[in-house]
């Protein structure tokens, strides 16, 4: 294998982890590493896809006494039994619309004036949210949340199919505005990114079987080696992060990455396809 090879997926796999839960698009940023680094081909889009599993053994490892706990009170507790049914709830508009609008927004989507309008876009209303005055809040711990809550979640998260919107910026800020606490809304995005990426993922693996050898193994390990550490740094890092500060930086970085891609665009560095 190629060690230079090896490195470009390291530093892809970085890049996923650090932007997959923060609300700033992880697509976008893998699109312009992909570009800069010429690791952009259609084994590249799968990879993208397939690494996400790594971002999310992260995202396990820091909730996993919740979740273990969770398990192993299923069958008796109805707490337990409300909370696996909400993330179920918010999975399954992923699901539906996903494979009904996938191939729809990949063919018309990707393109640089959507993303850059979704990342600027999505960084005023992140500015807006964060304006909202704290009485508005009224589910302060995801157990609190109601099957209502949660479909309403789950159909934000679908506006992360755009390109440049970003699935933990939607579920995040999409909760806020739907009456949820800064720390619910990013716990809930984290539970409701298990089965949506692992979904994703699998899917991907499965359906651009054909592009791939048992010689891509270290590759993809590579890349989901450095997805997990990355995301892990970063998921402790946000939640501590939000106990005592707001997502405003997150939206001017948004509105500068949105003029980075126009620019980009406009002087052909960068084909912003899916």
């Amino acid at each position: 294998m190629d060690v230079v090879l090896l490195a470009k997926a390291a530093v892809m796999g970085v890049v996923e982890g650090l932007t997959e839960f923060l609300p700033i698009s992880s697509t976008g940023h893998l699109i312009l590493a992909g570009a800069l680094l010429g690791f952009d081909d259609e084994k590249a889009k799968v990879f993208d896809i397939a690494i996400q599993t790594g971002a999310i053994l992260a995202v396990i490892i820091v909730y996993w006494q919740k979740l273990r706990s969770t398990l192993v009170a299923l069958p008796t507790q109805e707490q337990a039994q409300r909370f696996a049914l909400n993330v179920a709830i918010g999975f399954l508009p992923a699901i539906v619309l996903g494979l009904l609008l996938g191939k729809a927004i990949k063919a018309h989507l990707f393109t640089p004036g959507v993303v850059a309008t979704t990342f600027i876009l999505g960084g005023l209303v992140i500015l807006w949210a964060e304006r909202r005055q704290q009485s508005s809040v009224r589910i302060h711990d995801v157990d609190q949340m109601g099957a209502r809550d949660a479909l309403k979640v789950g159909l934000v998260q679908c506006l992360a199919m755009i390109p440049g919107t970003s699935r933990s910026g939607a579920t995040i800020i999409g909760g806020m505005l739907l009456g949820l606490s800064r720390k619910a809304a990013t716990d809930f995005s984290f539970y409701l990114a298990i089965p949506t990426l692992v979904g994703a993922g699998v899917y991907m693996l499965y359906k651009e079987r054909a592009l791939l050898s048992a010689q891509d193994l270290p590759l993809f390990g590579v890349g989901l080696l450095f997805s997990f550490l990355s995301a892990w740094v970063c998921v402790r890092w946000l939640l501590r992060y939000i106990s005592s500060h707001s997502f405003t930086p997150f939206a001017w970085y948004r509105i500068v990455f949105g003029l980075l891609v126009l620019l980009t665009s406009s002087m052909g560095w960068v084909e912003w396809h899916g």
